[in-house]
């Protein structure tokens, strides 16, 4: 169940800050692939607190505000750091 809440909340921040798979999974700093099977119901069973706090902190929010039963109405999208260098 909570895994379910999880995925739809995922999606909905996504799509409302207008995100895709792959660069939320970059900003998040978890795979792509992974990412896809965490929303696409293709992941394990459980998860790690410290995946879902990273899946949280780029739109300000903690861990159990992403498993809350609602969503905050106003969330913001912070972008991290992916530890990239930038080359000119």
């Amino acid at each position: 169940m909570l895994l379910n809440r999880l995925r739809a909340h995922l999606r909905t921040l996504r799509t409302r800050h207008e995100l895709t798979q792959e660069a939320l999974s970059e900003i998040s700093g978890v795979s792509y692939k992974f990412y896809q099977r965490i929303e696409n119901d293709q992941s394990k069973r459980e998860l790690k607190i410290s995946t879902v706090e990273k899946l949280a902190a780029p739109f300000g929010l903690e861990a159990w505000q992403l498993l809350a039963p609602e969503l905050p109405d106003a969330t913001r999208l912070i972008r991290a750091k992916t530890g990239r260098k930038r080359t000119s």
